[in-house]
């Protein structure tokens, strides 16, 4: 049963299959996997009624994740089920879902369960869980990489088509490494964490697992969105993919932990990138390892502790015991550590930031070596540390990180490479995986990563049935167009549903006086495309300038005023995908 975004739509499309169908074959094949601990609550057929019931009643071509099955990690808040973060005195049963995983919902996504973690996010291995270790999908005596472990194994083993886990030290790297999966660990504050458990909150990432960088790449589009209630999200511009010739960094101090299998696997991915254009450029991993050591060693480990005070100090049995020891250092932190920490960060981050004049990416082994579940039991904390050694400085130095598979190393668990860049990279480096991992380049990106022109295309927002995966996109992919960003216009324009269709068709209206912001697309044209497709934009609407939130006044969709007569306003909405999720 393939999974993978493509091949659900073209078996919904024939009629071959149907969400109902698909959540008892999901459900048949799970309970085969009961012995993985994979889940700390997988969803009853009358707890997923609701959305299966709302897929019924819409139409497959307006939601671009149509009966789409996904597993989110128990820190993560899914309304009406517990969240427990791995601990069971913690739960509570939020009213809301997080801000990602509405946004996936009113997408059509159909949601499987809650999966097992290491307890508040805490932990590279997958074992420190009460609720079991999660085992590798490959070796069952192996771990499965944490914390975001049972998000991972439900993707490898073929439950979901994808899975939301965490990231603050590697947590959706690691398991992804180790499961053979794509394993995207956004940039800092573009998925946003409202509805998420901190572990440390200035650090923390919603990261996302799947199959192929293709379905990596299509989910990374849907879930990044601006959250106005999420103090870090944070918008940007994404770095324009590299073109046919790259530059990449690669460490001059490699460690393997004595591994054997791993030298000749990360070989193999030096020299494809080699051979796909790519010249290599040897770094000091110096800076990059002492700001690792920061994390765990230094005070923020305090923020993990403010995290969960009330809870460690009224309850601190209710934690695994390494779980309270790595916690508890951040107790009696000193300020005065902090902003020497930050300091010396800041020098790092000063250098390390160097290797981006001279390089696209770099390119790091995603861990050393795995390890088995009876040695973490026997040594938790070192060979923790040990697989959190080309991780746990990432977020510290804002960069966006994308974990791909490289092959199956020692006692047959797969190995991965990891490729980064500095934020807003992640196009960048998706562009890069797939490549990399010999899959197909969407056509819009390979257009433009073969345009070193940026001149040559010109934006356009859309705010309707052109939005990425909606049924009018396709004419901007034939036409060479790529998503730059989902943004918001600035709060002067009305938004209607008007009449006619299909497909539904929205109309945009400036108006200044009681006018709102409206979620829209920019999305980056080839100029000697752009006649042929307003050529093809029918009346009322028609191409003008959009202002944006960030003062900017790209071209874009409006609508005619003469064009509101049996029209809808949903302006109150804020945006067609929440229109089109309430229908």
């Amino acid at each position: 049963m393939d999974l993978s975004l493509k091949a659900l739509r073209a078996a919904y499309a024939a009629g071959t299959l149907d969400p109902h169908r698909l959540c008892a074959l999901i459900d048949a094949r799970a309970e085969a996997c009961a012995d993985d601990n994979i889940w700390i609550r997988r969803l009853t057929a009358t707890e997923r009624a609701p959305w299966l019931d709302a897929l019924a009643r819409a139409n497959p071509a307006e939601l671009p994740l149509y009966g789409v099955p996904f597993a989110i990690k128990d820190n993560i808040d899914l309304a009406g089920v517990p969240t427990t973060a791995a601990c069971p005195e913690y739960a509570y049963v939020p009213a809301r879902s997080a801000f990602v995983v509405e946004r996936l919902l009113a997408l059509g996504a159909i949601p499987i369960g809650k999966t097992n973690l290491d307890q508040f996010a805490t932990g590279l291995v997958g074992s420190r869980s009460p609720y079991g270790a999660t085992r590798n999908a490959f070796n069952h005596e192996y771990v499965s990489g944490g914390s975001s472990g049972g998000s991972a194994v439900a993707c490898a083993k073929g439950l979901v088509s994808f899975a939301l886990g965490t990231d603050t030290a590697g947590s959706g790297r690691v398991p992804a490494a180790l499961n053979a999966l794509v394993g995207v660990k956004p940039t800092r504050g573009l998925l946003s964490l409202s509805g998420v458990v901190p572990a440390c909150q200035s650090l923390d990432c919603v990261s996302i697992f799947a199959s192929s960088t293709a379905d990596a790449a299509t989910l990374l589009t849907h879930a990044a969105a601006h959250d106005p209630d999420d103090p870090w999200s944070r918008g940007g511009r994404p770095l324009r993919p590299a073109g046919a010739s790259f530059r990449y960094g690669v460490p001059r101090q490699l460690e393997f932990f004595g591994d054997t299998e791993a030298p000749r696997l990360f070989a193999a991915a030096r020299a494809r990138l080699q051979a796909l254009g790519g010249e290599e450029v040897e770094m000091d991993f110096t800076p990059f390892l002492e700001a690792a050591r920061l994390l765990y060693e230094g005070p923020w480990v305090s923020e993990r502790y403010a995290a969960i005070e009330g809870f460690i100090e009224n309850k601190p049995e209710a934690l695994f015991p390494v779980t309270r020891q790595i916690i508890g250092a951040g107790r009696d932190r000193r300020a005065v550590e902090l902003f020497k920490a930050q300091h010396r960060l800041q020098a790092l981050k000063h250098q390390t930031d160097q290797i981006f004049i001279h390089c696209d990416c770099v390119l790091t082994p995603t861990l050393g070596r795995p390890h088995t579940l009876a040695a973490v039991a026997q040594d938790p904390v070192r060979l923790n540390s040990e697989l959190g050694h080309y991780t746990n400085f990432m977020n510290l130095l804002d960069y966006a990180a994308l974990a791909l598979p490289a092959g199956i190393g020692t006692a047959g668990v797969p190995w991965g490479v990891t490729l980064f860049a500095p934020a807003f990279g992640d196009e960048r480096l998706l562009d890069l995986g797939a490549r990399l991992l010999g899959e197909p380049l969407p056509s819009s990106r390979q257009a433009l990563a073969e345009t070193p022109d940026a001149a040559s295309h010109i934006t356009v927002v859309v705010c309707g049935a052109h939005l990425s995966g909606l049924p009018l996109n396709g004419e901007l992919l034939a036409r060479g167009g790529r998503l730059v960003r989902a943004c918001r216009t600035a709060p002067v324009y009305r938004l209607y549903a008007l009449a006619g269709g299909p497909p539904r068709r929205p109309g945009l209206l400036r108006d200044t006086t009681h006018g709102a912001a409206i979620e829209v697309e920019e999305w980056a044209l080839p100029r000697s495309a752009l006649g042929d497709f307003m050529a093809g934009i029918p009346a009322p609407l028609a191409i003008g300038r959009v202002e944006l939130e960030d003062g900017s006044q790209p071209h874009g969709f409006l609508c005619e005023a003469h064009a509101l007569q049996g029209a809808e306003e949903i302006t109150q909405l804020g945006g067609w995908r929440a229109y089109l999720a309430r229908r």
